[in-house]
This record gives structure tokens, C-alpha cells and sequence, in this order.
């Protein structure tokens, strides 16, 4: 099959077409015939050397993939061959076939593209364990995220009005508030140019943060947290160490807490891929919770797209098509 393998730690160029054997699929396994992958930050960390796949998975980058169902493993169930799915995968998506749990595995509506739904798995689960789970966001309630025009933040956004909550976000720039805005933000501010903290306090504040940020960051999410406020952390783009008011933690009975995705165990995420399937397929099948696709390449073209991830250029999702 054809694959993507990163030859060395570096820069996107390190990232190089190659021919590999087909995967085959273990026990409650599903051999996934790829459409599509979607690239992912942690995809740019793993490249980096900074982000190594967990013990047992692929070598290859790509944690989501989209595409239909080529052979099953023993005691594999739910599935049928020729199943159109999308599937979480710990690594091995950047290829031409992709071997992943059964549990793990979504079918794909039919009111979805491959593209799409290839976009989907790694921002939806991201969102609902950490903004509705870990955040508790709640019909009614405000939702801050920072990055609002990346692939996560994009979903984000979407979901918080699809289950009725209020998203506000930061973004780099004026047009990509106001493509954000476009897509469903209640309020986008420049963290360039505005005080986006003062500016959130005055405006009444927030009750959940999904903060990719870290750093600086968490003092000022701190500050416009509203009583009862929960601080969700899933990255450290400026940072792992944080310095906050634990006064104003305490007076305002503030929950701080945070996780990570590809690490957890498989029972996890087969939890998490059925409160998915029941809470936010019907949503995805209406709509409301579609993937924002900014661009595709061609799987051979997986550098480009790494590119263009690292520009932080493009609005919603990046995806790679076979």
C-alpha cells in the first residue's frame, strides 16, 4: 500500500512517500480501506520527534481516517465489509489502509463526504471529552476557545450552538474573527491587537474555557471565569507552566482540569465512541456539527499540507485524499 513515513525528525520534508505492507487486522480489529485522513497538530509533533505514537501503535502519522471496511479481525463486530465509516485511530492514517479497534470506529452518514468524516473523529472526540465531559457545558452557558479558526476551534464552535451554549473565541487576526463569527462565534477577538481578557470580563464573563494555550494564558481565563467556572487544558502552545490567583480560584469555586486523547485507554475510547454515536451522529446527519474542510491534498502531498498547518493560515480542518 502506499503510505506517508516520516524518515527522520524535522521539518515537513522529512515526510516521504514510501510502500509498505498491508496492515492486518488483530483481534476486534477492522482493516479500513483509507478515502481520507485528516491532518492534526499532533501529527506536526510526531513529525518533530516530540510526540511519539503509544506502544503497540503504527509508526505512521494519522490519527483519523475515513473510508470502508476491508476485512475483519476475529470477534470484530458491528461491521460489515464495504461499511463506509470513520474511525480514531493511535497512528498509521497517513496510508492506504488503516487497522483500528471495532470500539473505536464510527459509521459515516450518508449526508457526509469521505472528506468530511475524515475530519471528524479527533475534533469531535477532543470537544465532547473535554468542553461537554471534563467542562460540563451546558445548555445556556458560554464556551471560550482559543484558536477558534483551527480545526478543533472550528467544531468547537459548532457544537457549543448545536447542544445551545454561547461560543466566544480568540483568533490571529482580524479576518479570521471574523470567519469565525461567520461560522457560528458569538464574539472573535484579535489577541493581537485587543484585550481580549478585559474585554470578556466586561462583556459578563465565561463559564467553560478549552484552552490550547496555556502559559500566560490561564491567569487570564482565570480572571473572566464566572462562579462555578471550569478550565478545560489540552495544549501548551505557550507554555506548560502556568502562574494563576489560587484565591480567585477558591472564592469563585473554579475547576481547573485537563487531559489528553491519544493516550487513553482503548476501554476510554470505546466509551467515548458511544456517547458520540448516540449524542452527536444525529447532530452530524442534520448538519449541524460538519467539519469546516479548508483544504485537501493528495496523500503524496502530505508534506504541503504539513506546510500549511504550521503557517496557522488556514480555517477549520486540513485533509489528505486518497
Amino acid at each position: 500500500m502506499d503510505a506517508i513515513e516520516i524518515t527522520q525528525s524535522g521539518a515537513p520534508d522529512v515526510l516521504k512517500p514510501a510502500r509498505r505492507d498491508r496492515p492486518q487486522p488483530g483481534e476486534g480489529e477492522l482493516l479500513i480501506e483509507v478515502r481520507a485522513a485528516g491532518v492534526n497538530r499532533p501529527d506536526v509533533l510526531q513529525r518533530k520527534g516530540l510526540y511519539p505514537p503509544p506502544d503497540g501503535a503504527s509508526d505512521l502519522p494519522g490519527l483519523e481516517v475515513a473510508g470502508t471496511v476491508a476485512a475483519l479481525g476475529p470477534g470484530a463486530e458491528g461491521f460489515r465489509e464495504g461499511d463506509a465509516v470513520m474511525a480514531l485511530l493511535p497512528g498509521g492514517g497517513y496510508a492506504g489502509f488503516a487497522v483500528c479497534h471495532a470500539r473505536h470506529v464510527l459509521p459515516k452518514p450518508e449526508t457526509v463526504s469521505f472528506v468530511e468524516a475524515a475530519a471528524f473523529p479527533e475534533t469531535a472526540y477532543t470537544v465532547f471529552a473535554n468542553a461537554f465531559e471534563a467542562g460540563g457545558l451546558r445548555a445556556g452557558e458560554r464556551l471560550l476557545v482559543h484558536g477558534a479558526t483551527s480545526g478543533i476551534g472550528t467544531m468547537a464552535g459548532r457544537m457549543a450552538r448545536a447542544f445551545g451554549a454561547e461560543p466566544y473565541g480568540t483568533a490571529g487576526s482580524d479576518a479570521k474573527c471574523r470567519a469565525a463569527e461567520a461560522l457560528g462565534y458569538a464574539r472573535c477577538l484579535n489577541y493581537r491587537e485587543e484585550d481580549w481578557a478585559k474585554l470578556l470580563g466586561e462583556a459578563g464573563g465565561v463559564d467553560v474555557v478549552l484552552d490550547m494555550v496555556g502559559g500566560d494564558y490561564v491567569a487570564k481565563n482565570v480572571s473572566l471565569l464566572r462562579e462555578g467556572g471550569r478550565h478545560v487544558s489540552i495544549a501548551f502552545l505557550r507554555g506548560a507552566d502556568a502562574q494563576f490567583n489560587v484565591i480567585e480560584v477558591m472564592r469563585k469555586r473554579l475547576v481547573l482540569t485537563g487531559s489528553t486523547l491519544r493516550a487513553r485507554p482503548a476501554e476510554e475510547k470505546a466509551r467515548l465512541t458511544g456517547e458520540i454515536r448516540r449524542q452527536l451522529l444525529p447532530k452530524l446527519s442534520e448538519g449541524l456539527v460538519t467539519p469546516v474542510i479548508h483544504e485537501t491534498f493528495p496523500l503524496a502531498d502530505a508534506a504541503r499540507a504539513h506546510r500549511l498547518m504550521e503557517s496557522s493560515e488556514h480555517v477549520g480542518k486540513i485533509v489528505l485524499t486518497l
